[in-house]
């Protein structure tokens, strides 16, 4: 350690009869020094940037538009800079699994046949203390091969598989607005961020050099360069720390925001001695757009979810300049999420299901991304087939330049150039993903599996987004049965109301007063209809977290 240690973090444990076991190993004094140092030196600068967010949104609802900034256009315009060239770990990316840091999980991601598993501390996790000191402990337990896991109900065990057949972890922690109430410090929380990024770097760095790999990260929700360049102030300041060379750790940005679209060069430049690629965020990035624009007019209302395909071409703009840059300036370009839970009780259903996923693996690996996201293991073949199928023996194909690309600035906001209008039934699934969503989120579920699809917080952003979006343009559906109905507070109050019922009815009354539902339901319909936007839904919904 390069300078005496401060003291330990205070632990503030809202509810001492939830302490989460063992969690001295993960709390330990040493660890929460180096926390402690981080939130010190950098939450000033996280609270600055967070303001910043707030300036821009006013300006975007001033203009409603967005550009290439001209103060950092010699940053583009230079064609001599690359990001580090990626360790043997994270070279061959072609497919990565994602999902929380539960017990079996871990086990299941690790052995999945995937190349790279995004252990998820954010959006597919709800920060509940539990899930935070245990999602630390599962992976600390699995670079030390002492994690198994019997399920109670099946009884069946799960073991890791060979250290050379596992994953490469690549871990998110939680997006730069959140708190961890459990860590304060001077009087203050702690950034989830910091606390996330701090205790698994602290305990697993040297872990992880020992086994020939390192502390890799996926940076969530970043929405611009100056915030790419704190996480590199960070990285720089943690490597000294604990005596690693500098460029050791390696960070791929979700570009899952637009105002980050705009900026994807600059992030890179800011990150480019530990930078390993960027992801196209696509769930996330819908929501960013309806965020940001959505007082902006018709031209700016997205429709229907499902209807907003990756052959958008404001969703096709998004995601061929990013394979561009990417590949420009060295890094990877890793593709979007298939969210689709494959069910072998419904062979036609799933079969249809599964072709979906396979062209859009097949769009991706020919568009010229290095790799792609799944949600479950049973979809880690189909996607590695359409990768192995453009690849072959490559790790990558950061040979593809992709010169032909030529995106403008409009190109990324089109949304009305996709010819998709909302529908009734598109606010009745917004409105029943938001709820069961929400419902499980309070009940320390991140990831929720409903309708056949793996949802995590950032579909539910959508959700509440689109039905803020709608309520405040005052849609009207033109679709037959419901055309002329407009849409309503009072009719999403309506839809709402009948969608508890029947949750109600088809679980019946003691295990729907056993869930979180009505909870889910008042918050569902604050976040979508309250005049002041909550910026996250998950901000109002962690006042509510057990």
């Amino acid at each position: 350690m390069s300078a005496p240690a401060p003291s330990p973090l205070a632990i503030v444990d809202v509810d001492a009869a939830h302490t989460p076991e063992r969690q001295d190993e993960v709390l330990t004094d040493a660890a929460l020094a180096f926390v402690a140092e981080l939130h010190r030196r950098f939450t000033p600068r996280r609270d600055e940037l967070l303001a910043r967010r707030g300036e821009r949104r006013a300006e975007i609802a001033r203009t409603s538009t967005l550009d290439f900034l001209p103060e950092t256009a010699e940053i583009r315009a230079d064609d001599s800079w690359r990001v580090a060239e990626a360790p043997a770990a994270l070279n061959d990316r072609r497919v990565e699994i994602t999902g929380p840091t539960d017990r079996k999980m871990t086990i299941n991601a690790l052995n999945s046949g995937a190349k790279v598993w995004l252990a998820d501390f954010e959006d597919a996790s709800a920060p509940t203390w539990e899930n935070v000191v245990g999602g630390q402990l599962n992976l600390i337990d699995a670079y030390e091969r002492k994690i198994d896991f019997t399920d109670a109900r099946t009884g069946k065990s799960y073991a890791l598989k060979p250290a050379e057949e596992l994953a490469t972890v690549v871990m998110r922690p939680r997006g730069w607005h959140l708190e961890e109430r459990h860590l304060q410090f001077e009087g203050r929380p702690v950034p989830g961020a910091l606390v996330d990024f701090g205790l698994y770097f602290f305990h697993n760095a040297q872990r992880l050099l020992d086994l020939g790999k390192g502390p890799y990260f996926y940076l969530p929700k970043t929405e611009s360069y100056l915030e790419a360049r704190l996480w590199n102030e960070i990285f720089v300041f943690a490597q000294d720390y604990v005596g690693i060379p500098q460029g050791t750790i390696r960070a791929t940005v979700l570009i899952e925001t637009i105002t980050a679209a705009y900026e994807m060069e600059e992030i890179l430049y800011e990150l480019r001695d530990h930078a390993s690629g960027l992801n196209a965020g696509r769930w996330d990035y819908l929501f960013s757009i309806v965020k940001n624009f959505r007082d902006g007019g018709a031209k700016f209302v997205l429709p229907d979810r499902n209807a907003v395909t990756m052959t958008a071409p404001f969703m096709r703009a998004y995601t061929e300049l990013l394979v561009r840059t990417c590949h420009k300036r060295g890094a990877h370009a890793i593709g979007g999420m298939a969210a689709f839970i494959p069910n072998r009780r419904d062979p036609e259903a799933n079969e249809k299901a599964l072709a979906k996923v396979r062209a859009d693996k097949d769009r991706e690996a020919g568009d010229g991304f290095d790799g792609s996201w799944v949600a479950h293991p049973d979809l880690v073949p189909i996607a590695r087939a359409s990768f192995d199928a453009v690849l072959g023996d490559k790790p990558h194909q950061k040979d593809r330049l992709r010169e032909d690309v030529s995106v403008a600035a409009a190109d990324l906001i089109a949304v009305d150039s996709l010819d998709a209008k909302p529908t009734y039934q598109g606010l009745v699934d917004a409105v029943q993903v938001g709820t069961r969503y929400i419902e499980a989120w309070l009940r320390g579920l991140g990831a929720v599996a409903i309708f056949g699809l793996m949802e995590d917080a950032a579909t539910a952003e959508i959700s509440r987004s689109q039905i803020w979006q709608w309520v405040d343009a005052g849609v009207v559906f033109a679709e037959e049965g419901h055309a002329g109905t407009k849409v309503t507070a009072d009719l999403v109050r309506e839809i709402a109301a009948r969608e508890l019922a029947a949750i109600r009815a088809e679980l019946g009354d003691e295990a729907f007063a056993s869930g979180k539902w009505q909870q889910a339901h008042d918050l569902l319909l604050k976040v979508s209809l309250d005049a002041d936007y909550a910026d996250f839904l998950t901000l109002p919904a962690y006042e509510l977290l057990g």
